[in-house]
């Protein structure tokens, strides 16, 4: 469904201008610790979304780190391919198919996971998808849909699985984006998901403080993935082209490295790529630039002829 202004056209345009802006910050450090690499030997950690994309990257970085696995999806072919890719690393995997916005099906996956393989030490509530369109045409529907699984399904797996991450002083992370940070026009229902998302992960980090456990909100700027192929009703559509910019794109299997350092390190809030951590930095000091950023390169978007 189109409606309107395209934000990967707005975030074309926009793209070349904040990164000119923010040319010096891009070398700063992105790696959490110094070394990275950090193990999770003998440890047991569950992935939601866990099917494709940065979710499988993540699951197969943390079997290559030492982890036993249980990967949670709605996708029960890629997740048992996923399951069977963690197991030839040696380490141990459960495949449980699961619709992280179904809280008591969750429930059910989390203790299957406890169950199966002794614990739980780490937490990654990593399943989302994007919903676009402009405000006054976007149906409430979508909008709902967007915020039961962005939003509600990142609440839902924190309150199944900090019971057990109590236990064992673990650690939790919720996937965010750099759109936390910033919104597009076009782009209301999921940029606002993740600023909630990264509200979300404050609130823990304060409630859990004095617990043993960690909470980090990772917020990746452009990563290979399936969101730009899933329609506003979550179909997902292979041919689609994904119109992100590839230029500054992170493979997944790069931003799970930096991802699992950032969580092994228990940090609080970890932005990347390069340019994500520009554009957020910038968003968050000089708001009113960056609106008029992107309001000229959403002008441009909306004039430009349609190929």
């Amino acid at each position: 469904m189109h409606h309107g202004l395209d934000p990967a056209s707005s975030l074309s345009s926009a793209g070349a201008a904040l990164s000119a802006a923010a040319l010096g910050l891009r070398a700063l450090p992105l790696a959490g610790g110094l070394f990275g690499g950090g193990r999770f030997d003998g440890q047991v950690a569950l992935v939601t979304g866990a099917g494709s994309g940065i979710g499988e990257a993540c699951a197969l970085e943390l079997a290559r780190r030492g982890a036993d696995l249980a990967l949670i999806g709605r996708r029960a072919d890629r997740l048992e391919a996923v399951a069977a890719a963690v197991r030839a690393t040696g380490r141990r995997a459960l495949s449980l198919p699961c619709d992280v916005t179904d809280h008591a099906a969750l429930g059910g996956a989390v203790q299957a996971a406890v169950d199966g393989l002794g614990g739980l030490d780490l937490a990654l509530a990593n399943a989302g998808a994007g919903v676009n369109g402009r405000l006054e045409t976007t149906p409430v529907e979508q909008w709902r849909r967007q915020f039961e699984l962005n939003v509600l399904g990142v609440v839902s797996t924190a309150q199944h699985c900090l019971p057990h991450l109590r236990a064992r002083r673990g650690r939790l992370g919720l996937v965010g984006s750099v759109m936390g940070f910033l919104s597009l026009a076009g782009a209301g229902p999921y940029a606002s998901s993740k600023a909630a998302v990264r509200s979300i992960g404050t609130t823990l980090r304060l409630e859990l403080a004095g617990s043993g456990v960690s909470c980090t909100t990772i917020h990746p700027g452009f990563v290979e993935s399936e969101i730009a192929k899933v329609d506003n009703d979550g179909q997902l559509h292979p041919d689609r082209v994904d119109r992100r910019p590839s230029k500054v794109m992170w493979p997944a299997d790069r931003a799970a490295r930096v991802m699992i350092d950032a969580l092994y390190d228990r940090r609080g809030d970890f932005v990347f790529t390069g340019h994500g951590r520009a554009a957020a930095f910038i968003a968050q000091h000089a708001p009113d630039l960056v609106e008029f950023i992107l309001r000229t390169a959403g002008d441009r978007a909306t004039n430009r002829p349609q190929l």
